[in-house]
């Protein structure tokens, strides 16, 4: 059984675009998904992803929480983590453009069983991100509503009818969350329809949302007050709250922001020319988000003291003491609205993606790997993530959602990190078109640091992790083990 469970699956790089090999197809003539996304649809996918949850929703409640105006340094913290961890992914995405991510980076060098588990833990990351993203965009939209445009909303339809207390859940009054199903459900909806028309559409709201940030952050920072600088990082106020321990677990919580880079490989599958364009995209979208974050926490604590920041639409709330500023409030509120429905976007073309890839290797039934013959997309596993990620958006809250996204990535980083290192001792003989400069250092170091922002979050949300895990491993044993086409039985999809 051990040896069913490290058991790897063979590497077998596509075929080089520029050598002229072929990269689309399969030999045993099935329908796969299509190669139509260049670099400049990759990096704008990272940026869809990337900017946009954690500027226009984690930010507040992590400064107001956490780490106050050192919110700076939890995005330069959360930054190295990710650089660390998106060389990692480079390297991966051109050795090896496949759908399925992480996942498959781990399946090829640590072997099934820890396969299994880190595919589980990115459906926390992108089933998870996209619920909690869609919270976070219905607070917006109620915002526009009620403030912008004097229309009425009910209370009892915009919030979960739970929230978490820092102990368990507790009822809010609230019914469900409605306006976060509702676009959940039409993003889905243009996910079933094709990657194409997902990536231009995602291309316009990238477009759309840049402007809104640039454009908050020159007005904004006319009304900085350094006085709300001070002090940089609060005092300590107990685990997690304010000090450097605040500024660490800060670092866990607006990693969640940073999830859309390595949301661009799990499109590797569908990249014209993934050998080159996916270390490009990737890093790309990484350096630029990582900039723009550190400028809007700037200008946002500079402009409200943090502990007013701990709300669901923070740049709005930054901008509420400002009358002047009304003109900018509610192009904050388009922008937010148009920005958080790229994030949703990605997390939902992302995980049925991963769910494709799993299906294929045998780990859950044929349906999940099923592609439409006209839209080419994963559409069974489309429709079955909206219909998952509208429920959760509807019941649970932005908190919970939020924590439990970034403990899935970071353990998604940690193993990609060290699956670069294992294979370069296992196979050195490989062709690589992207290498992780000094990897002796970088990968070690990336495990480390992603594994100890994981433990954050985990001292206080280990029961629901552990939960989650031990489902996934009900899933794993009672389908996956006895399915997998690295089985000499295996019956999984062939």
């Amino acid at each position: 059984m051990l040896h069913n469970l490290l058991a790897r699956k063979p590497i077998e790089p596509a075929g080089h675009v520029d050598a002229g090999e072929p990269v689309e197809g399969s030999l045993e003539g099935e329908i796969t998904l299509q190669r139509t996304l260049t670099v400049r649809h990759l990096v704008l996918l990272g940026m869809g992803a990337v900017i946009g949850a954690g500027i226009f929703v984690v930010t507040g409640q992590a400064a107001a929480e956490h780490a106050g105006p050192a919110i700076m340094l939890s995005f330069v913290l959360a930054g190295f983590a990710c650089a660390l961890a998106g060389l990692c992914y480079a390297e991966f995405a051109a050795l090896l453009p496949v759908s399925g991510s992480a996942y498959s980076y781990a399946y090829s060098t640590l072997g099934e069983f820890v396969a299994w588990f880190i595919g589980w833990c990115l459906v926390l990351e992108y089933l998870f991100a996209a619920s909690s993203v869609a919270v976070g965009w219905s607070s917006y939209l109620v915002s526009f509503l009620t403030g912008s445009l004097g229309l009425p909303f009910p209370a009892a339809l915009a919030d979960a009818p739970v929230r978490w207390d820092g102990t368990g859940f507790v009822a809010t009054g609230a019914v469900v969350n409605l306006p976060a199903i509702l676009i959940v459900a039409a993003v889905a909806a243009l996910c079933y329809r094709g990657i194409t028309q997902s990536a231009l559409v995602n291309a316009v709201i990238v477009a759309i949302k840049v402007v809104v940030i640039a454009a908050f952050v020159g007005f904004g920072a006319q009304y900085v007050d350094p006085a709300n600088w001070v002090p940089f990082i609060p005092e300590s106020e107990g685990p997690g709250r304010f000090g450097f321990d605040g500024v660490t677990r800060a670092a866990a919580i607006v990693f969640f922001a940073y999830i859309g880079f390595d949301a661009v490989s799990t499109a590797a599958g569908e990249a014209k020319n993934p050998q080159r364009d996916m270390p490009r995209g990737i890093l790309g979208s990484l350096a630029v988000c990582t900039i723009i974050y550190i400028a809007v926490c700037a200008v946002l604590t500079g402009m409200t003291h943090y502990s007013l920041l701990g709300t669901a639409k923070p740049v709005v709330s930054a901008l509420e003491p400002y009358p002047a500023l009304d003109w900018l409030k509610t192009a904050t509120e388009i922008g937010a609205i148009a920005g958080l429905s790229s994030v949703i976007l990605v997390m939902l073309m992302a995980q049925p993606r991963i769910f494709y890839s799993m299906s294929r290797d045998g780990l859950l039934p044929r349906l999940f790997g099923r592609v439409h013959p006209r839209f080419r997309t994963p559409h069974v596993s489309t429709i079955i993530v909206g219909v998952v990620a509208c429920a959760l958006a509807g019941l649970l809250p932005l908190s919970v959602l939020g924590e439990l996204v970034s403990m899935g990535t970071l353990l998604a980083f940690a193993t990609v990190c060290a699956g670069v290192l294992v294979l370069r001792y296992t196979q050195p003989g490989l062709k690589r078109p992207f290498r992780v400069p000094g990897a002796l250092l970088i990968c070690p170091l990336g495990v480390a640091t992603c594994l100890y922002l994981f433990w954050q979050p985990f001292v206080e949300h280990w029961m629901i992790f552990v939960g989650w895990t031990l489902f996934g491993l009900v899933i794993y044993f009672g389908y996956g083990y006895r399915h997998s086409r690295l089985r000499p039985d295996g019956r999984g999809v062939r």
